[in-house]
């Protein structure tokens, strides 16, 4: 038990590649289907919605789980505040909202574009970030205090075009399609780009897409985090009804490498019609995607890698899944780790299609899912699922309410897991502190071990010891 499988001492390697070599570093379960053919409003080829969920959505409780949403990343150690801009500033403030397209577009590689408090109403005027190495961040560093509102009538509020682009520090809200949309272009890839700080609020689709442009460059290494994502019952109306009826999610990633997504909170994410994405899905051949330290609440779906069975994805040259002998792969490698995925919301649980899987794994070949906690207050067709034949994952010391499923001949090694944990295991199960209580038998102590630095830590940063705890806080 000392070491889970030879799998687990594999993907040390995979951590450090990643430059996170522990916990803390810097840095649709129910479908019967994989739906695959949908397409996106804005062009890219996005077929995501898979709306034969298989939860029955009954609701035991009404607590509500819902966070500060507005609370930034000051005083959390994985989140401290940006370092000021070391290049030239150019201050903007809502007078030049008119302006703003060209100020963006007039940027050059160093340049730091810096918003006066103050709630920009756009009304369709959007920013497109063509020249790498620019910043667009609040001059105050309050996400709050600076809002870039699209009042539905902006399509996309920013999009990344070139590489070395950061993001920090506002509220968006209310584009029409993406508040942000990471794209590569047909002459080349878009590497590093570093979404922090921000509050995303109500977008008709998906809060942050990222996409490939056709021509074979890529959007990679890119990371979001210390961010708030959410959509409100204000918001719900406002979603793009096709696609099933709810073509939103929170992050959807399309063929695209080595990002990190970590330290955020991402909630609301489901309609009274239709099956919503996930709070964090990559697919169509994304690699080596980390997802570590979300707080994820009352999403219709928690985290997914892969979804579809066929149709277009990104292959590599050094065959990462050869178990997969030619068939699709969905996600390759990559890892959930320490994340909290809670479902209580009352609407949710009682609409059409309920809470559908906390993490789901559909053609992810070699994903791994280790010290999460997964727990739903009414139902859930599965707290974790791996499915299709090409799946290849290791779930291990995962804390849940309800089943871990495996599905149509996927393969899979499981260590260290609870099923069927209670809620008075918690904190407050029902309100959504998942931390274990001091007398959590089941949990405590009860973990099996896995390699060095696959997961040295839990959701807060504090050290697992020798015996670790199941899901994603370690006791101290």
């Amino acid at each position: 038990m000392l070491n889970i499988s030879l799998r687990l001492i594999a993907l040390g390697g995979l951590v450090a590649g990643l430059t996170l070599a522990a916990c803390a570093d810097e840095g649709g379960g129910g479908g019967t289907t994989a739906g695959d053919a949908d397409t996106d409003t804005d062009g890219d080829s996005d077929s995501d919605s898979d709306s034969d969920s298989d939860s029955d959505g009954d609701s035991d409780t009404d607590s509500d789980s819902d966070p500060d949403s507005d609370s930034d990343t000051e005083g959390d150690p994985g989140c401290p505040a940006l370092a000021p801009p070391s290049g030239a500033v150019i201050d903007v403030d809502t007078d030049d909202i008119g302006n703003l397209t060209s100020i963006v577009a007039g940027a050059a590689t160093g340049d730091t574009i810096s918003f006066a408090d103050g709630t920009y109403e756009l009304g369709g005027v959007y920013l497109w970030i063509a020249t790498p190495g620019v910043t667009l961040r609040s001059a105050s560093g309050d996400r709050d205090a600076v809002i870039l509102d699209g009042e539905y009538s902006t399509t996309e509020i920013i999009t990344v075009a070139a590489s070395d682009v950061t993001i920090a520090d506002l509220t968006i809200r209310r584009a029409y399609t993406h508040p942000i949309h990471v794209v590569s272009t047909d002459a080349a890839d878009t590497l590093n780009t570093l979404i922090y700080n921000l509050h995303i609020v109500d977008p008709r689709e998906q809060a942050i897409k990222i996409n490939p442009n056709a021509a074979g460059y890529f959007p990679d290494d890119g990371e979001i985090a210390c961010s708030t994502i959410e959509l409100t019952d204000e918001g719900r109306p406002h979603v793009n009804p096709t696609s099933g009826g709810c073509y939103t999610g929170g992050v959807d990633g399309h063929q695209a490498r080595g990002w990190v997504i970590r330290d955020n909170t991402i909630q609301g994410f489901w309609c009274d019609t239709g099956l919503s994405e996930h709070a964090v899905h990559c697919w169509r051949g994304c690699r080596d995607t980390l997802v570590e330290r979300n707080r994820l609440i009352d999403n219709a779906r928690g985290v997914g890698f892969g979804l579809a069975t066929s149709g277009e994805a990104r292959t590599f040259d050094d065959d990462p899944c050869p178990s997969a002998e030619g068939g699709y792969v969905g996600h390759y490698d990559g890892i959930v780790r320490n994340n909290f995925i809670h479902v209580s919301d009352p609407d949710l649980l009682d609409s059409p299609d309920g809470f559908d899987c906390g993490i789901c794994l559909w053609s992810a070949c070699g994903a791994v899912a280790l010290h999460n906690t997964v727990v739903s207050t009414g139902s859930c067709f599965s707290s974790i699922e791996w499915r299709f034949d090409t799946t290849d994952v290791t779930v291990t010391n995962n804390i849940a309410t309800h089943p871990l499923m495996e599905r149509d001949g996927a393969t899979g090694e499981l260590a260290g897991n609870l099923e069927e944990a209670t809620l008075d295991l918690f904190e407050d199960g029902a309100g959504g502190d998942l931390h274990l209580v001091s007398d959590a038998a089941d949990a405590i102590d009860q973990g099996v071990t896995v390699a060095a630095g696959l997961c040295d830590d839990d959701i807060d940063g504090d050290d697992r010891d020798d015996a670790p705890d199941i899901g994603a806080d370690e006791r101290p």
